[in-house]
């Protein structure tokens, strides 16, 4: 489970405005002219909303939409993120058996979303500077229904594939989107906060589809999967579009209005504004920066950070135990595997949940080393109880005491996965990564993530049925080098602003 910013915050500054120059302005202007402020106050300006006759002003008190709502709203796209990924887990026996399938088959359905989510992400950058980001959120739920609906109606691989393939190209748009959005509607102190709510979503997504697994067949699972984006899409007309990509498009009026909105009626905004205003102008006069481009020296290091941390995050093996829990937990001769896999999924809510209370507080780098150290250890666990019961009797009391010992590994490996390597690393990407290489290495790092996720899944079903034990001890690599990559390189962002972040790397 799914998952950018620049200059400025909701302290000030341009967060998430994308690369352009002046001379393109015809390339700048929104495709979806009606992207702006969907809510009820209209298209008119700020200065007419809040001077106009009195009940202009009462509409806009009534839609008064803080950032915390703005983020539950737009957290149904990492729900459904979340979603996605867990449904492989409680569906893998129904689906082999129904459309009789073997291991490398259903090993593909596994990963494709990955697949999909690559092409999604290549166009999530480009997506979000144009359409904006209420605009692409809506694009993308589209094939997310599509998807869910062919799964549904399934005969054989190849409306299963097709299915897959068009969830995970929803998702993969929405994994940068969401935290691109919520960046930049956020008040500073609340932003490390916020960004979490879509990791604690990705996690609530996963836990609802191992628990209706139990009790649903995987058809009708797959039906209900079209629920997290159908309240989507109306959702996103009751909240205001991004400030900071109106100001990118030199809607100043707009973008007025939606931050009065976020931040309150009664709330001056003026500094805000000012700040925005000097970051929108600063990303124009920047010029458009091309792929080929990113290799400067003063983009490298943010460009790195950002990139090594979402692909390490996947590299340590996570979503392969999401995806395969049922199996990795039959393997370990757990003979409830469904509702152990249940357990699993609520305690990454509840840990995710606490998680958020620390973010703005404890910092995100000292919690990615207690997180990333924690997998380390857990991982070398079950690696080790899975290596001793390849060489013991299965009917032996050792086997069924290290079977719980493998499972209270994986649980704290999962704990500690949602500690901080859930959502920090994208909560990190989005704040280092300059303005004028927004789009396009924030679509480059979001594809690295999907990329290194394909990877895993597509290998680990079949990595366990050679080696339960060597395939957690890859992963137990995995996390031990991430350690020593945040220790000596990833540096503290909390209670900074996104302008101050970016300006240590010049």
């Amino acid at each position: 489970m799914a998952n950018n910013r620049a200059s400025g915050d909701g302290g000030g500054g341009g967060a998430g405005y994308e690369s352009g120059s002046d001379h393109d302005d015809a390339l700048q202007k929104p495709l979806l002219r009606n992207s702006g402020c969907g809510y009820r106050i209209g298209m008119g300006s700020r200065q007419s909303c809040l001077n106009g006759a009195g009940t202009s002003i009462a509409v806009l008190r009534e839609s008064h939409v803080p950032a915390l709502l703005c983020t539950f709203i737009v957290a149904l796209g990492p729900l459904q993120l979340g979603f996605t990924n867990g449904y492989s887990s409680p569906t893998q026996d129904g689906v082999v058996r129904d459309l009789n399938l073997s291991i490398s088959e259903f090993s593909v359905f596994g990963s494709l979303p990955n697949v999909g989510a690559m092409v999604g992400a290549i166009a999530s950058g480009q997506m979000a500077k144009y359409i904006g980001r209420r605009g692409s959120l809506m694009i993308a739920a589209i094939p997310n229904i599509m998807g869910w609906l062919a799964i549904s109606l399934a005969k054989d691989t190849s409306f299963l594939y097709m299915g897959r393939l068009l969830e995970g190209f929803g998702v993969g748009v929405m994994s940068y989107v969401v935290p691109v959005y919520v960046a930049e509607i956020s008040p500073q102190n609340m932003r490390g906060a916020l960004g979490a709510v879509t990791t604690l979503s990705v996690t609530f997504g996963v836990m609802l589809a191992y628990v209706l697994g139990l009790f649903f067949p995987w058809r009708l699972l797959a039906l209900i999967g079209t629920l997290p984006c159908l309240l989507l899409i109306p959702g996103l007309f009751f909240i205001p579009e991004s400030p900071r990509w109106l100001a990118r498009m030199n809607r100043m009026d707009e973008c007025e209005t939606s931050l009065q909105v976020l931040r309150g009626f009664d709330a001056d905004i003026t500094a805000e504004v000012n700040d925005i205003k000097i970051a929108a102008a600063s990303a124009n006069k920047s010029g458009t920066i091309h792929f080929q481009e990113l290799n400067q020296k003063k983009y490298r290091t943010p460009l790195i950070l950002g990139i090594g941390l979402l692909a390490l995050q996947q590299l340590s093996g996570i979503n392969g135990i999401i995806f395969y829990s049922g199996s990795i937990f039959k393997a370990a001769g757990l003979k409830n595997s469904n509702l152990d896999t249940c357990v699993l999924g609520a305690i990454g809510v509840v840990a995710t949940g606490v998680t958020i209370t620390f973010l703005d507080r404890a910092g995100r780098r000292i919690l990615l080393i207690i997180s990333s150290s924690g997998m380390t250890l857990s991982l070398l666990a079950v690696a080790v109880v899975f290596y001793i019961q390849d060489n013991i009797s299965n009917d032996s009391d050792l086997y069924n005491i290290l079977s719980m010992v493998s499972l209270v590994g994986v649980v704290a490996c999962a704990i500690a996965y949602c500690f901080g390597m859930a959502a920090i690393p994208w909560i990190i990407m989005s704040e280092i990564l300059p303005v004028s290489i927004k789009s396009v290495a924030g679509s480059f790092a979001t594809l690295a993530n999907w990329l290194t996720s394909f990877g895993v899944t597509m290998t680990a079903n079949l990595l366990l049925s050679w080696s339960a034990a060597g395939t957690f001890a890859s992963y137990m690599i995995v996390s031990a080098f991430t350690v020593m990559f945040v220790i000596l390189c990833v540096p503290e962002t909390k209670g900074r602003t996104l302008e101050e972040i970016q300006w240590s790397f010049q």
